[in-house]
């Protein structure tokens, strides 16, 4: 079960393990804002709402949104644009500035890491070249602050969504998911992340995803089975003529 606290709620006495949300007072941990309790290694309040603000070493989705000669503006769904210089794209070769919408365009959407921020919020990336989002991949967007219950405790959702779907799925810090596989999987599985993100602290979450996920397999089954009947009736149909 989740606990909802508010500000002032006593949590632990465990002060060592405070994180981020809470605070100290007379050796006892309060809850410092509105939210979820999650006590998984460290104590902390998760948020039900708020911006998205970027810490070192996050991995994000961004798009491109400006080209600044030796920079690719990056939008990740921050109050705070993200730059990605032109070394992190290409280190064996000089990138002249009019040539910089040939490796990067805008629109073009990436996976990044942040690597730096400043005092006054300059966030600088590291492209993670490994990842490639082509044209038309599925993106979606939830509230950052539900991506744990997405991947679940232990990994258990996200495992879930996964194995049953069959889908390649990408979770970035901030809220965005990246989709791959078959249109109608592909589908389903947004339809369930959605579900989740908006009845993320409801009883019952799970089943209600693995029914959803179930029923597609069932539906994929039912596919091959026609396909498979209407392909031997056709080799039939062909052998007597």
């Amino acid at each position: 079960m989740y606990r909802i606290v508010v500000p002032g709620d006593f949590i632990s006495k465990d002060v060592k393990r405070a994180g981020e949300g809470t605070y100290i007072f007379s050796n006892c941990v309060y809850a410092q804002r509105y939210g979820v309790l999650d006590e998984k290694d460290e104590i902390k309040v998760v948020p039900f709402k708020g911006k998205y603000v970027p810490r070192r070493g996050d991995v994000v989705i961004g798009s491109i949104i400006d080209i600044s000669f030796p920079f690719w503006i990056v939008e990740i769904a921050s109050p705070y644009k993200a730059l990605l210089h032109v070394l992190e794209v290409s280190d064996d070769e000089r990138i002249e500035f009019g040539k910089m919408n040939e490796y990067l365009n805008l629109g073009d959407v990436i996976v990044a890491k942040v690597r730096n921020i400043d005092v006054s919020m300059r966030i600088e990336l590291t492209l993670m070249k490994e990842f490639r989002i082509k044209r038309g991949d599925r993106i979606i967007e939830i509230p950052h602050t539900k991506i744990p219950r997405i991947i679940g405790r232990h990994g258990s959702m996200i495992k879930l969504l996964k194995e049953r779907s069959g889908c390649f799925i990408f979770i970035a810090k901030n809220g965005r998911i990246w989709i791959k596989g078959d249109e109608n999987a592909v589908n389903v599985v947004s339809e369930a992340i959605l579900m989740i993100a908006n009845e993320a602290h409801t009883s019952g979450l799970t089943d209600r995803v693995a029914a959803m996920l179930d029923a597609l397999i069932k539906q994929r089954k039912r596919k091959i089975l026609t396909t498979s009947s209407a392909t031997a009736e056709n080799e039939g149909e062909g052998g007597n003529e």
